[in-house]
């Protein structure tokens, strides 16, 4: 016999799911449909503190018919359904990880502790010196605690799922019903003072903007605090997804995504239109607690147009590049749009006061475009993300180092 033929065989790389691709390139520049109108706000990423439902407001009633129904469509197809969407898809993700490290004879968690830990140092990078309303650490932390219940037995992740799910929605309902009774805060005079942070971001420099995100840490992270236990839910979820076969392309998975078309545009699209016509009083509930919902239509209606394509086009094409290289491409699109937006850069927030929602939606598009193209040369050339190679490189000298 050959040496060939006698050794051990290394465990096989698991099969990428075409499908899983899409929906990750469709959720990340769905992100940036919700984030683009804080880049493109004179407060910007202040904004937030002044008012917290800045991130998911509605459209400027100061603009003509035509424009106030184009930017209030916008906002609604996008506000909090993509990051939904990319956080069920994370917890996906993660149930391919655990599945091959099992294939692999390989103890789970393992490594992945190195795996969460280099994601929140990369999201801790992202906030201080890009954004700061950064996903990456959110997903760190929740990954570590979701990659633990991977080891527990399915009872045990069934009820965790729902326990998170049941409290998220009784803190959401708590916190709307907070904001309701309390008073009404601000003055007549104080237009001035809120003109600051405006000022911050059309005309401060750089590193007084990463002074901004670190002094005030706490408030800017308070999303992916007060919906920690969304994301706990939302990734369980995904692995439960995944392991139903919700991505596969045969009949069962075809079934699956019909259902969730089902639920998410039958039940999800009028919850969610009425609790945004509700005004900001519900923005939580709204985007918290409906926007999910509506995202697994999302989900859904992704899978059934695909499958109603004989072959893949450009389209088709270029999603798949951006999924594949999500994570540099999530952090490409928000350095591209701060350049672009930012005082320090070329200032296209203060440029054009007035011409929202179109150049707005010019930007959308045009950073859209610029990944996607960006990501079909890379993936052409060396397959994965640069920030993806870095990190298995991380991970492979971390292993080293530990042997």
């Amino acid at each position: 016999m050959t040496a060939a033929a006698t050794a051990t065989p290394a465990p096989t790389a698991t099969p990428r799911i075409a499908l899983l691709d899409v929906l990750r390139g469709v959720a990340i520049l769905g992100t940036l449909a919700t984030n683009v109108w804080i880049f493109a706000a004179p407060g910007s990423e202040a904004r937030f503190l002044a008012d917290a439902a800045a991130v998911s407001a509605t459209a400027d009633l100061s603009g003509g018919p035509v424009a106030v129904v184009v930017e209030a469509v916008f906002r609604f197809l996008a506000n909090g359904k993509f990051l939904a969407l990319l956080t069920v898809l994370f917890g996906a993700g993660l149930a391919i990880q655990h599945r091959s490290a099992l294939a692999g004879g390989r103890a789970w968690p393992g490594r992945y502790g190195w795996r969460a830990l280099l994601l929140f140092v990369e999201g801790t990078l992202h906030f201080v010196l890009v954004f700061a309303f950064d996903v990456l650490m959110g997903y760190a932390v929740t990954a570590l605690l979701v990659a633990w219940l991977l080891a527990r037995s399915e009872r045990a992740q069934r009820v965790a799922m729902y326990v998170a799910g049941a409290l998220h929605v009784a803190l959401m309902a708590l916190l709307t019903l907070a904001l309701a009774l309390a008073p009404p805060t601000g003055e007549p005079g104080s237009a001035p003072e809120e003109a600051a942070p405006a000022r911050l971001f059309t005309e401060g420099s750089y590193l007084a903007q990463v002074d901004f995100r670190l002094v005030n840490w706490l408030p800017l992270r308070a999303e992916p605090i007060l919906s920690f236990a969304l994301l706990v839910f939302l990734f369980l979820l995904g692995v439960r997804l995944f392991r139903a076969g919700a991505f596969d392309a045969d009949d069962r998975g075809r079934t699956l995504r019909r259902r969730l078309l089902r639920l998410g545009l039958g039940v999800g699209l009028p919850l969610n239109a009425a609790t945004t016509l509700a005004g900001p009083e519900l923005f939580l509930i709204d985007r918290y607690v409906c926007a999910p919902l509506l995202a697994l239509g999302y989900l859904g209606l992704v899978g059934v147009l695909l499958e109603c394509r004989s072959r893949s086009g450009p389209v088709t094409a270029g999603l798949t590049a951006v999924g594949r290289t999500a994570l540099s491409s999530y952090v490409l699109q928000n350095v591209l749009c701060v350049v672009l937006c930012y005082g320090w850069g070329l200032g296209l927030a203060s440029a054009w006061p007035g011409a929202e929602p179109w150049w707005v939606l010019a930007l959308w598009a045009g950073v859209s475009g610029t990944l996607v193209l960006v990501a079909r040369w890379w993936t052409a050339r060396f397959g994965r993300g640069p920030l993806e190679a870095a990190q298995q490189a991380a991970l492979r000298r971390l292993e080293r180092r530990r042997s």
